[in-house]
């Protein structure tokens, strides 16, 4: 037991480390000169992607259940702390105020917001809960476009809080690390146990105590509180925000990043948000066969992530390149 849960605590310290190497090395190249126009462009929505990924594996992967409602509280984090950032441009605050609490103002909105949805659906499970979070998404899109504060159909206009790759990178940065570290520290956690219990046996985990439904709940607003910090990282790099786009499509996008990076798994969701993020990227110069390639790629990679012989090869290969303690000779 204390062997795995050694195991278990390395690994995260390894996740944690490589994300901030990753950034690291990114930060250097970006602030260096190093990267080209369209490589800078993607380093923004590639954070936004991860916070996004590993905040939906917290509902997914870990408490196993289906939620298609994510890009949803994404558009009410986002279109509550820009509306907050604008106001806070009249003000002779700068950026490293302004944001941090325009961040905080959205992600708190849609912690809110998510409590509020999660009160009444979260008592269904799997494919109920699947079709009840899809509707509450379009809702949620279709309030936010009929409001003349939001801009309406024309969307909310933000170039006054507009910000570059290189003004965002490191609150970026910091958001994905705080985001990765809440998941993996939450998953070795006593409510990490609790909740992965009502994932593998609800009824037993009902036997013994645990509180199901406060739960999930709980689980659901952290989910949507980070969903609402990656939508106004989001919104400060855009100069124009509409909230057709964050539709169910966004919301399938990010199940699929999740799946594809494996349920529960946190190096998982990190990967696959960067692949899929910077794929579709890298196939435009094939325009005219990068969806095929694209299909293409995702069941390849599918197919490896869930083949028994893959995961054996690849766990060979891990377990070769890992130094062997020497064991201690008693004297």
């Amino acid at each position: 037991m204390q062997l795995t849960q050694k195991k278990s605590r390395r690994g995260d310290l390894l996740t944690a480390a490589a994300v901030a190497m990753l950034l690291a090395v990114m930060a250097a190249l970006l602030y260096t000169g190093s990267l080209t126009r369209q490589v800078t462009n993607m380093l923004i929505p590639t954070a936004v992607y991860i916070v996004m990924a590993v905040s939906l594996n917290l509902v997914v992967g870990l408490l196993g259940e289906l939620s298609l409602g994510h890009a949803g509280f994404m558009s009410v984090g986002l279109f509550s702390g820009c509306l907050v950032a604008i106001a806070l441009t009249n003000t002779a605050l700068p950026l490293m105020v302004r944001l941090p609490v325009s961040i905080l103002a959205g992600a708190l909105t849609a912690a809110v917001f998510g409590l509020l949805v999660g009160l009444p659906t979260l008592r269904l499970r799997g494919d109920y809960l699947a079709i009840v979070t899809l509707a509450c998404g379009e809702i949620i899109k279709n309030i936010i476009t009929n409001l003349r504060v939001t801009g309406g159909a024309l969307g909310l206009n933000t170039t006054a809080i507009y910000a570059g790759a290189k003004e965002l990178l490191p609150y970026g940065a910091a958001l994905v690390l705080l985001t990765v570290a809440v998941m993996l520290n939450l998953k070795r956690s006593k409510y990490g146990r609790a909740i992965m219990a009502i994932r593998d046996n609800r009824i037993a985990a009902e036997s013994v105590g645990l509180s199901v439904t406060r739960y999930k709940l709980a689980v659901f607003v952290i989910a949507a509180f980070f969903a609402g910090c990656a939508g106004v990282l989001y919104g400060h790099s855009l100069a124009n925000i509409k909230a057709a786009a964050f539709d169910y499509n966004m919301s399938i996008e990010i199940l699929v990043i999740v799946v594809l990076g494996g349920m529960g798994s946190v190096p998982g969701s990190v990967v696959s948000a960067i692949v899929l993020t910077v794929l579709p990227e890298a196939l435009r110069e094939v325009a005219d066969y990068r969806m095929l390639v694209y299909a293409v790629v995702l069941i390849l990679v599918m197919q490896a992530t869930n083949n028994p012989a893959m995961k054996r090869f690849f766990g060979a290969a891990c377990k070769s390149l890992t130094p062997k303690r020497k064991e201690r000779t008693a004297l």
